[in-house]
């Protein structure tokens, strides 16, 4: 699956942060992220782009045909396809997986029933990240979430699990 678009946005009603995710073959994915979820995973996301900055690898994306990413564009509406339904999931479980050339992975789970798995490159955890920051700030939940990369977090090389 190739990521086209990724919008996160603050639902006031709900109190949850919408994920959106709009792949090259126009599927949507969306997720509902609560306030305590984000905080279990930001640690995960935050040592990840932590070690993806500290090796970086050549983005393949240098020669793509896609146009530079922009956080100013809107999210395009055009009738996609929703392979795991227009409900949003509502993510209580992730595993994160790391690999050695900078590469990572996020899997997120609906209890034991619908999940979706995010491929990561730099660019793309950036960008997870960063939104991910913004719409916590918009929605006022004083997370404080850094960019610093606990030295207390030991999970297994290679995957770990939240729940």
């Amino acid at each position: 699956m190739s990521v086209r678009q990724l919008q996160i946005a603050n639902d006031s009603v709900q109190d949850r942060l919408v994920m959106r995710i709009a792949t090259d073959d126009n599927e949507e994915i969306r997720v509902f992220l609560t306030r305590r979820f984000l905080r279990e995973i930001w640690p995960h996301l935050s040592r990840m782009l932590a070690k993806q900055l500290a090796n970086p690898t050549p983005q393949a994306d240098a020669s793509s045909e896609h146009e530079p990413s922009s956080f100013e564009q809107p999210f395009r509406e055009d009738n996609p396809v929703f392979p795991l339904g227009s409900k949003p999931l509502l993510a209580s479980e992730a595993t994160f997986e790391g690999g050695e050339d900078g590469l990572g992975r996020m899997i997120l789970r609906e209890g034991r029933e619908r999940y979706f798995s995010l491929n990561l490159n730099g660019e793309l955890l950036q960008a997870l990240c960063s939104m991910l920051r913004a719409a916590s700030e918009q929605a006022k939940w004083d997370l404080g979430l850094s960019y610093d990369a606990p030295a207390t977090l030991t999970t297994p090389p290679g995957k770990s699990l939240l729940h």
